[in-house]
């Protein structure tokens, strides 16, 4: 098989809980068999994510990032402006990007594809504010906390995290929420989704005892954007605002910024592969 790529490289988290060896191995075999093995590896956490002028010394044109969304994030930002293209492979808790470039698939199928030639090949939009980028979604609000009560669990077990889970639904019900501004409706989280048409805004809705236990699942089980939300807005520019500071989650990632918050459409300063 002659490969659409000459000189691939893997950046991994070997100290993170889905790092799984025979993952690895299927993924250095992928690209063997593809007639281009890895030209270089960086590993976290004792290296460090390449930037720009990395790739291009090693003249590497894919780099498989084989990490959570939070690490993808990263080496994205850290990547701007190499002309080579970046592969999400699945290797965190959500995987959101690599599931929306590539379906829910193995790690080493997408690489087998995207060697293949079987993909598009281009920038996809962002999320941009003060404070970041995201490639995937900000959630904005007190409901945030849930995703510490995730990582908890994750970390620690299902037992450690029933002590935190009351402070997050506390914060989710009673903290101050989020709204849009010129809209007087506020919500426990506002999920900001970087589409073609702009960014578009959708509250998340805790109308009831049944509202509220699905939205602690969905946190909890994967994916927060399966809980009950009704969309509010879509535009280039969203502003959000609140009575109290904005707790914010960049692509699995936590931060904070002020109010009011203006969050607008950007374009990632680097190719992504897209196999679905």
């Amino acid at each position: 098989m002659t490969s659409a790529f000459a000189r691939p490289a893997l950046l991994c988290n070997v100290r993170s809980g889905s790092h799984d060896p025979a993952v690895r191995a299927a993924i250095e075999a992928a690209c063997r068999d593809a007639g281009t093995p890895l030209a270089a590896t960086f590993e976290l956490p004792e290296g460090e994510i390449p930037d720009a002028a990395d790739l291009r010394e090693r003249d590497i044109d894919l780099l498989l990032v084989w990490t959570g969304d939070g690490t993808i994030n990263a080496a994205a930002r850290s990547a701007a402006g190499w002309d080579g293209a970046i592969l999400p492979l699945p290797g965190g808790t959500l995987n959101l990007l690599s599931k929306a470039l590539h379906g829910d698939r193995p790690a080493p199928d997408i690489l087998i594809d995207a060697l293949a030639g079987k993909g598009s090949r281009r920038p996809i939009p962002t999320i941009r504010s003060a404070g970041g980028e995201a490639f995937i979604t900000i959630v904005a609000g007190p409901a945030t906390q849930w995703a510490e009560v995730r990582e908890t669990m994750r970390q620690q077990g299902l037992l450690e995290a029933g002590l935190v889970a009351p402070d997050a639904l506390e914060a989710m019900m009673n903290a101050p929420g989020v709204r849009v501004a010129a809209r007087e409706k506020a919500y426990p989280a506002v999920i900001l989704t970087p589409t073609e048409a702009g960014v578009r805004a959708d509250g998340i809705l805790t109308e009831g005892t049944i509202d509220v236990l699905r939205h602690g699942l969905a946190w909890l089980g994967g994916d927060f954007r399966d809980g009950p939300s009704e969309e509010i807005a879509q535009g280039e520019t969203i502003i959000l605002e609140s009575d109290a500071p904005i707790s914010l989650e960049y692509d699995g990632e936590l931060a904070e910024t002020g109010s009011p918050a203006r969050f607008g459409l950007g374009t990632s300063a680097v190719d992504f592969i897209a196999t679905a």
